[in-house]
């Protein structure tokens, strides 16, 4: 272990490590090395160029404040409305404003300041997310040599999108600079190795690294994973049933933030298709939760009137006196009760146009009973479906294709739902959020420093020797 383990995010987590997500994938390895996390604090204010403890022990929480200048141009401008849309496909949404790119370097390079003033030369760094692409380049600058390890949780973008850029190149020299670039999936691998391969300052090693200019990366899929235990624990709470006198005789679920993204419009669409040709006297639930996110861009506000929109022309033709078809919850629901819903749910839908990787799709699978479980549906493009190959998977711009497989799910024989069960739960516990986090750092702690040092061949030590199996997986 290093002297200690530096994380980097765009927002720093203020709650206790139990509340799961990325906190308890990195709570142990922070821990145990005395690390420390870093990262924007979730209120703005002035930037004085201090870092401010927040949270508690047994790993120090260090939060600096983005200014509503900041949070206008670098988070909401150049962070979530170019190049989130960019990676996710949506070249159409990508829209480029004055100063978005200049407030996106100059945050990284506040960060990076920080961050040199805290690395001692032994420790590692891992940064996260698209917020901060540019944070190892800042870093080299100011003459920070440690291993610096980046992991991106949204899909690499498309060779061709990248040309959507103000100035392209830049994509591939900022993360040049890491040592070891973490995605979620091979398919992603593909589309960085594509991006190198068209880039002529780029040359392929025969170690499987990429050499740009006079550095060296690796890259690798590292698919995330979720903390099982934790999640399933939310089952054991004694609590009354969520719907009261009402508990559907079929419960569908869909749990999303409120994204464009995220295939919702088509969803609802699908369901209200799915009424349409339900057998006689049946009467489904569609819960849908859909926390808010990002309201001050145009595409969120837009995405919010449609499927209140379409929400309500399904239930204004369907309902009931005693029977509601859609449940639209458009708020945070607590993550006890995700589990407990995720649970009594027939079948779970996860229709992303595109997706990093979707934890409610592994969520839903840790939350049945093994002996007669729910049918998790799952988009194609979502992350999760490379290797959960036993979802029912759809096509999410299809309509017809996810009312389909709404009819399968809720049809399909016990036997069926048993073994499909068995094979994602499969994933889900070989992707655990505890090993990826472990698994990420090992191979981070053995990436050259430099081009005149050893290169390792994937599935070798520095002996020449093979390694364990289990490590060798990550080497895909």
């Amino acid at each position: 272990m290093p002297s200690k383990l530096i994380v980097v995010s765009n927002r720093i987590p203020m709650g206790d490590s139990s509340s799961g997500g990325l906190v308890v994938a990195l709570h142990d390895v922070l821990a145990r090395s005395g690390g420390l996390w870093v990262g924007a604090h979730p209120d703005t204010g002035s930037d004085d160029g201090t870092l401010e403890l927040v949270g508690s022990e047994p790993y120090r929480r260090l939060a600096f404040r983005l200014s509503e200048t900041d949070l206008k141009n670098y988070y909401l401008g150049f962070s979530n409305s170019v190049l989130w849309p960019l990676c996710h496909r949506r070249g159409d949404l990508v829209d480029h404003q004055p100063g978005f790119e200049e407030a996106y370097r100059a945050v990284n390079r506040r960060i990076a300041l920080r961050i040199a003033e805290l690395a001692d030369p032994d420790d590692l760094v891992w940064v996260h997310d698209y917020h901060l692409l540019p944070l190892a380049y800042e870093l080299r600058s100011l003459g920070v040599r440690n291993r610096i390890g980046f992991f991106l949780h949204i899909p690499f973008p498309a060779l061709g999108d990248l040309s959507m850029l103000a100035n392209p190149e830049d994509f591939a020299e900022w993360i040049s600079h890491y040592n070891l670039l973490g995605l979620q999936t091979r398919g992603d691998v593909a589309r960085c190795l594509e991006m190198y391969r068209a880039d002529p300052r780029a040359e392929f090693l025969p170690s499987g690294c990429v050499r740009f200019r006079d550095r060296i990366t690796s890259i690798r899929s590292f698919p995330i994973g979720i903390d099982v235990e934790g999640f399933r624990a939310g089952l054991l709470e004694e609590e009354d049933c969520p719907f009261a006198q009402e508990k559907p005789e079929a419960l569908i679920i869909g749990v999303d933030r409120l994204d464009y993204t995220k295939g919702l419009l088509n969803r609802f669409r699908a369901f209200g298709r799915y009424l349409e040709t339900r057998p006689e006297g049946t009467r489904p639930c569609f819960l849908q939760i859909a926390p808010p996110s990002r309201e001050k861009v145009q595409a969120y506000q837009d995405i919010t009137r449609e499927l209140e929109e379409i929400s309500g022309h399904i239930n204004g033709a369907y309902a009931e006196i005693d029977w509601t078809p859609i449940r639209y919850i458009h708020r945070n629901v607590e993550r006890k009760s995700l589990a407990r819903l995720h649970n009594m749910a027939q079948a779970c839908l996860v229709t992303s146009l595109a997706d990093g990787m979707n934890l409610v799709a592994k969520e839903f699978v840790a939350a049945q009973d093994p002996g007669d479980p729910g049918v998790l549906i799952l988009s194609r493009f979502a992350g999760a479906a490379e290797d959960m190959t036993e979802a029912l998977q759809v096509n999410p711009y299809d309509v017809e294709d996810i009312a389909a497989a709404i009819r399968q799910a809720l049809a399909m024989p016990k036997l069926e739902r048993v073994a499909r069960h068995r094979a994602c739960m499969d994933v889900v516990e070989d992707t655990e959020s505890s090993v990826w986090a472990k698994t990420f750092l090992k191979v981070l702690g053995k990436c050259p420093l430099s081009l005149t040092e050893k290169l390792l061949t994937p599935g070798k030590d520095s002996s020449g020797t093979e390694e364990a199996e289990s490590d060798a997986e990550v080497h895909r």
